[in-house]
């Protein structure tokens, strides 16, 4: 018997002594939904502000949540292409809004000006080419970066999580759309893996080719890559029932129809309610609740027709309860405008001058940051077998 207080007995009866962590986090691998809160949180919040300081504060937090807490799966290496599609949103915005021009003020900074294509009386209000300011670039360019960041969320939350394990935790109701959703957002991870391995493949050939020739020899083996993947999922679902009607007989699937329809009414006039001081009472807060009920009974009830099992469900322990709370509490002190002006979540660029940085958004940006200490560490990659050694045979009278 080991002394060790870490000794493990096996299944042959014998001790194995597990590694002695010093004290710290043993590695295990986060609730996806709880990444998902994170990351939905952190959008919400971005949508309030467009701050360019308190955007790139985002970026930041993002970029070091991820170097911390990434696995070294597939999906958890396509968070650049997620930066690239950033970029070209803003670029695609910037230059929309030049061609596009709105026209300038006396007050506004002259930079250059584009070939102006006149329009018709009816197009009025928007017209092509003509002088471009300073300060239609810069609205342009923090509009685009609002949404650039609210991207790199989700391509963080696809980054972090894994999306097969995101699908376990859905309703039975929700399961075949679920199913969708999940096929859908692994298609940008599984191309980048594609490209990975096309890219791989080449330099193994010593492939040199550079432009048209070298996306021509990418593009071919990712899509033949992409069709032989489809057809494979496509077997998998049909040989796991997918889409079948189950025990639920046309009676109970209209009951289901009708009361998730009816449900999300009651959501959608409940928000309304919220949102419009002057609506009725009636729709506030009773709509949403007589909406969330009504949604809860058809979700119930279409489960019923859905029987699978679950292999090792994933725990949510306080870690969970801990990282999604930084998302949702950054959102929050985004919305309640307290102790903080909030004409400075959207500065003005009339007069052109410097943004400033209010300390309440960017401690509660600062805040979704501490998700990176908070969440467990990830599992390490399994160690690659040592290389075999080539043994050269000695040489001998006879070999010679």
């Amino acid at each position: 018997m080991s002394s060790s207080p870490y000794a493990a007995r096996t299944a042959g009866g014998r001790t194995a002594a597990t590694p002695d962590t010093g004290g710290r986090r043993l590695p295990r691998t986060l609730h996806p939904v709880a990444w998902w809160i994170w990351a939905l949180a952190l959008a919400t919040a971005v949508s309030r502000t467009n701050n360019p300081l308190l955007l790139f504060l985002v970026l930041a937090v993002l970029g070091y949540v991820i170097t911390v807490r990434r696995t070294e799966a597939p999906w958890a290496r396509g968070f650049k292409y997620y930066l690239y599609l950033a970029l070209t949103v803003v670029a695609i915005r910037v230059v929309f809004r030049a061609v596009f021009a709105t026209g300038m003020t006396p007050d506004d900074h002259y930079l250059f000006s584009l070939p102006h294509i006149p329009t018709p009386d009816w197009y009025a209000g928007i017209q092509l080419g003509g002088p471009v300011s300073l300060e239609a670039l810069l609205s342009a360019a923090t509009d685009g970066l609002r949404l650039a960041c609210m991207l790199c969320c989700i391509g963080a939350a696809n980054t972090l999580a894994n999306p097969k394990r995101a699908l376990r935790v859905l309703p039975g109701a929700l399961y075949e759309l679920g199913v969708a959703v999940t096929v859908s957002i692994s298609v940008a991870p599984q191309l980048v893996q594609s490209v990975q391995r096309v890219a791989r493949a080449r330099r193994l050939r010593a492939g040199r080719n550079k432009g048209l020739k070298a996306l021509r020899g990418i593009v071919v083996p990712v899509l033949e890559d992409a069709l032989e993947r489809s057809l494979r999922l496509a077997a998998a679902m049909d040989s796991r029932g997918y889409g079948r009607a189950g025990s639920a007989t046309p009676r109970s699937r209209r009951l289901t129809g009708a009361l998730m329809l009816l449900g999300m009414c009651g959501l959608c006039a409940g928000a309304y309610g919220l949102l419009d001081p002057s609506a009725p009472k009636l729709l506030g807060l009773p709509a949403l609740a007589a909406g969330s009920v009504l949604c809860l009974a058809g979700l119930r009830l279409g489960g019923r027709r859905v029987t699978r099992t679950t292999y090792r469900p994933d725990p949510w322990r306080f870690t969970e309860w801990a990282v999604a709370s930084c998302g949702v509490l950054s959102a929050v002190l985004l919305f309640v405008n307290v102790g903080y002006d909030p004409a400075e979540l959207n500065p003005s660029i009339y007069p052109l001058s410097w943004p400033t940085l209010p300390l309440v958004p960017a401690a509660a940006i600062l805040l979704a940051g501490a998700a990176g200490f908070l969440a467990p560490p990830p599992s390490p990659p399994a160690p690659s077998a040592p290389p075999i050694p080539h043994i050269t045979a000695p040489r001998t009278e006879e070999t010679a």
